[in-house]
């Protein structure tokens, strides 16, 4: 399994286009099930090694599912599904499967949780809590406000490359998940942070090179990771007071509510968002304050 499990990552990586990300958690996924097929195998007797795809029924697959519900969040257990069917989906392909045990398992429930946001008035704390006479303060403003402005995920933040910006029809290149592009527009406010922030980009650099395509750099001119960004965005939380707990994508999920919020159509919502589905947006229809 350990070799089927390999060429189905190259598979997702050549053929299907994956992103980095999803590779990733599919892959872990898929060896998580091969360490519960050999772990019940053992109790079976027969070996800890030897694990064969053809031998899983939907008993076998509803048995690791039911393991995983206590252990994880529906979601969670929803991808490893997901994953799951996708592999036994690339086995059927290449003609190694005799027959498919995913078929008839259907996918457990999502949760209804209402997404994470601010309200404006914290957005606009949390927007002005960078430094604005620092070269990274400056950055960081440019960041949190192009974050907000286009309702970006935090990989396609970091993804940005300066030629990905139309500062005169104020819009904005995004790749996001699945390598789909799509076009946003972008406020004046985040323009003028960029145009600021660029321009103290020598200095944030402290004169060594840099990327010089890429938008948001560290201070060893490399571009930025997610990773940072949530730091970034878990002190300013701090320095402006705020009591939650925000993540960079609690502001995504504002960006969409105060759009709700102020009349913007769902459709266009889930154009801007990016979403393949509108029921993924339509998680952003809660009732609000003000409409109240």
């Amino acid at each position: 399994m350990d070799e089927l499990i390999d060429a189905f990552e190259r598979s997702l990586r050549a053929e299907d286009n994956a992103s980095p990300h999803t590779v990733r958690a599919y892959v872990a996924d898929l060896r998580q099930f091969r360490d519960f097929l050999k772990a019940r195998l053992a109790r079976l007797g027969g070996g800890a090694a030897g694990v064969d795809p053809n031998d899983v029924d939907a008993l076998i697959l509803r048995s690791y599912l039911a393991e995983r519900m206590a252990a994880n969040q529906r979601s969670s257990v929803g991808r490893k599904l997901s994953a799951i069917k996708q592999f036994y989906r690339f086995l059927a392909r290449r003609g190694l499967l005799r027959r498919d045990p995913t078929a008839g398992v259907a996918t457990p429930k999502k949760e209804l949780k209402l997404p994470n946001h601010l309200t404006v008035d914290d957005v606009v704390r949390l927007l002005e809590a960078p430094a604005a006479d620092t070269p990274a303060g400056l950055r960081d403003r440019a960041l949190l406000e192009v974050t907000y402005s286009c309702g970006l995920r935090v990989s396609e933040l970091v993804g940005l490359d300066w030629q990905d910006l139309d500062p005169r029809l104020e819009i904005v290149r995004v790749r996001g998940k699945g390598r789909k592009e799509r076009i946003v527009p972008i406020g004046k406010r985040a323009l003028v942070a960029l145009d600021t922030y660029r321009a103290v980009l020598p200095e944030l650099c402290r004169g060594r090179p840099y990327d010089e395509a890429a938008v948001f750099l560290n201070r060893a001119g490399k571009r930025l990771t997610p990773r940072s960004v949530a730091r970034f965005v878990d002190h300013y939380v701090l320095v402006a007071g705020l009591a939650a707990k925000i993540s960079p994508h609690a502001l995504r999920h504002s960006f969409a509510t105060h759009l709700l919020d102020a009349g913007a159509d769902l459709r266009a919502i889930q154009e801007m968002l990016g979403h393949a589905s509108l029921s993924t947006t339509q998680r952003y229809t809660h009732v609000s304050l003000d409409h109240l």
